[in-house]
């Protein structure tokens, strides 16, 4: 074990990953407080795992995964949760006097010696991700404090307790949720489901799109959680036969969470779903949402416009959102009056005029929109076309020298066509109104720290071929702790743009079908959710096996 105390950035130029320029400069323009290690992994100069190896190389530390390591709950009590969380470590195995820690940066001289003097142990380190320690302190801190000493029992003693107070920040029942809310954050997770069933209750988070259980409790914990929950979000805890919506506001390590909760009478009780929205991470840059150059100029070109509808189409969770709100900051200036009315209304922007839809007092997305032409907007967003009144009062408007931003659930921007027609509307206003539709779908993002290249398959080249792609080179995540062994990390937007031109405008006032509608936009260039998604591929952001899950050859 080295103990010579050699600094992060001699190793990394030692190990030929950086210049001692680039580190200087990092140095230099890093922000107060920040590790050296931190900044670099932000500017993207290095990787996790680059930065885990030479660690393990040159100081001869050991790498663990902590997903697969067993670790002694026991020493929870010897070690403050404070503490580890602060320096991103976890105590994982007692040896007499020596203390095993898994530590992301092994080389905090100052934890170490906290460490030491706080325990009163020779402390020995490992090397984990910041990802998997701070996972493991969620996990194991949250069950030792919460869950021992007969858990069950005292929580539903509490219970009466946690209602009468709910800012009792030592209650087991709040320390559990606010447990499962940080678990959740920390994961990335953008939904959380508490779900009853017969005999249990399953805490599962939705992670780049997927459900995965994170852990099952005992059912007798499920009232106590339910209620816990309702208050936070100012629901009624007595009604449990009918569906209750609410929000919660929450600020975690300084950034602002919204949480919106939604309750489900099951037959084995109430269901939860917890929707999480980063508002400091909120995408507001056209440039961020991975428009290929084709489809970022067609769409900045169709905001450009003074009037007519522009439809993001897609399944929900597809991130047509976050489009919206990309669109609307981009066009955010002192010279137009923007509206909106959404429900609910996500991220709040600064300079738009927000409107929550309210049912209960009979303020509908259709009875928001009339109100709103009588503000003078230039532009409006509808957060979601649900019906024909909305619609055609959205299309109108478009007809009015307004521009209207809105939403549609449809499989792809041809089949919006018929969709609108379908809901009533009639044809000659959906071709005079109709600007531009963009169909929208999310694939998951291949784990930068273990992609790996991998010749494809017979399957895969046709794939190419059928769709006139010059295919590249492909590759795959192999797994890793830090993606938690799916070989993906993140999510990326896959588009098509349909521009309404007068060619098409012509074709739908003849009621020519889709496929002619579809066979013309392939000859003037248009870009399929397919073709984008495999453009992607060769670019090495996502899989195959991703872009087929979720598109499907037209």
């Amino acid at each position: 074990m080295a103990k010579e105390r050699k600094r992060l950035g001699d190793l990394l130029v030692e190990a030929g990953l950086l210049q001692k320029d680039q580190v200087e400069a990092t140095l230099r323009s890093k922000k107060q407080g920040q590790k050296l290690g931190d900044a670099l992994l932000e500017r993207g100069l290095i990787t996790e795992q680059q930065l885990i190896e030479v660690l393990e190389f040159q100081l001869g530390i050991p790498h663990i995964s902590l997903q697969r390591y067993p670790v002694d709950t026991t020493l929870m009590n010897i070690v403050p949760k404070e503490l580890a969380r602060r320096n991103i470590l976890i105590p994982i195995k007692r040896n007499g006097d020596q203390l095993l820690v898994a530590m992301a940066d092994p080389m905090d001289y100052n934890a170490l010696d906290d460490l030491r003097m706080s325990t009163g142990f020779q402390v020995e380190q490992v090397i984990a991700s910041k990802e998997d320690i701070l996972q493991a302190i969620n996990k194991h801190y949250a069950i030792d404090e919460s869950m021992r000493d007969s858990l069950v029992e005292q929580l539903e003693e509490d219970l009466a307790a946690a209602v009468a107070n709910a800012g009792e920040e030592d209650a087991p029942a709040i320390r559990l949720v606010n447990q499962i809310l940080l678990n959740g954050i920390q994961k990335k997770a953008s939904d959380i489901h508490i779900d009853p069933q017969e005999k249990k209750l399953l805490v599962r988070y939705r992670v780049d799109g997927l459900l995965k259980t994170e852990r099952a409790l005992p059912k007798n914990l499920q009232n106590v959680l339910t209620a816990r929950i309702k208050i936070m979000a100012n629901l009624n805890i007595t009604e449990t036969r009918l569906p209750q919506d609410g929000r919660i506001k929450v600020t975690i390590d300084f950034n602002p969470i919204d949480l919106r909760i939604s309750t489900l009478p099951t037959v084995y009780g109430e269901k939860i779903v917890i929707r999480i929205l980063d508002l400091g991470s909120a995408l507001v840059n056209l440039g961020q949402l991975g428009f290929n150059k084709i489809n970022y100029k067609h769409f900045v070109n169709l905001i450009a416009k003074p009037s007519g509808i522009i439809l993001i189409t897609g399944p929900t969770g597809s991130g047509k959102t976050s489009t919206l709100y990309a669109a609307l900051n981009h066009l955010n200036s002192d010279e137009v009056n923007i509206i909106t009315v959404e429900d609910p209304v996500e991220y709040q922007i600064e300079g738009i005029n927000q409107v929550q839809v309210n049912t209960n007092v009979g303020l509908t997305f259709a009875t928001g929109l009339r109100s709103i032409l009588r503000q003078d907007p230039n532009i409006v967003m509808v957060g979601e076309i649900r019906d024909a009144e909305t619609a055609e009062i959205a299309i109108r408007a478009s007809l009015t020298g307004h521009l209207v931003l809105s939403t549609l659930h449809t499989n792809s921007a041809i089949a919006t066509i018929p969709r609108l027609i379908d809901m009533g509307i009639e044809p000659f206003l959906v071709v005079s109104s109709l600007s531009g539709i963009v169909a929208q779908r999310l694939v998951r993002k291949i784990c930068r720290e273990c992609k790996e290249e991998y010749e494809p398959t017979e399957m895969e080249k046709n794939l190419y071929i059928r769709r006139g792609i010059k295919m590249g080179k492909t590759y795959r995540g192999k797994g890793c702790e830090v993606c938690g062994s799916t070989g993906y990390q993140g999510r990326v937007a896959i588009q098509e743009i349909l521009v309404i031109d007068d060619e098409i405008r012509q074709m739908m006032m003849n009621n020519k079908t889709t496929t002619s509608i579809r066979d013309y936009a392939l000859q003037n260039g248009m870009v399929f959710l397919m073709d984008d998604g495999l453009l992607k591929v060769k670019q090495g952001l996502t899989t195959i096996e991703e872009v087929l899950r979720i598109a499907i050859e037209d």
